[in-house]
């Protein structure tokens, strides 16, 4: 069953959306370059999305927006995601994404870079702390029961 959350009439949602070259890590090392896009939506405020680009369809992972910012600086994650500042092997700065599923595991870097300007943007749209603010609870709570009773 899927829920909706009710949003604060206070303040428009805010999007922020990025494209980023990633690189996926295989076993040996090796790096194949990917295509992803990054997305902030105020609508589901303590997340960020992760569109990958594999041919023909999308792939998505979505995670705590904390999570990334934390990242950057120093390993941060408990589960499924994972992520840490490194270098990759020119010795540029990279952040280095762990995704593990039922189905398998993938590890992909981003430059450094690329994922603080999302970041920043991000921040700008939305201030850490504040992103409760955007969610009515109460009417979020009476839409689950409602659903619920149905």
């Amino acid at each position: 069953m899927e829920y909706s959350m009710n949003y604060s009439m206070n303040a428009a949602p805010a999007t922020v959306t990025q494209p980023v070259r990633l690189e996926l890590i295989d076993a040996s090392g090796a790096a194949t370059p990917l295509e992803a896009e990054l997305r902030y939506d105020a609508t589901d405020p303590f997340a960020v999305t992760t569109v990958f680009m594999t041919g023909h369809s999308e792939v998505r992972w979505t995670f705590g927006r904390d999570l990334l910012a934390e990242g950057l600086y120093e390993p941060a994650g408990d589960g499924d995601v994972h992520v840490w500042p490194c270098l990759d092997s020119n010795g540029h700065a990279v952040v280095i994404i762990e995704l593990c599923s039922p189905d398998g595991e993938a590890l992909v870097q981003a430059r450094t870079g690329d994922l603080r300007s999302f970041v920043d943007r991000m921040n700008k749209a939305v201030k850490p702390g504040s992103e409760s603010e955007l969610i009515d609870i109460d009417a979020t709570i009476a839409s689950i029961f409602a659903a619920e009773a149905a």
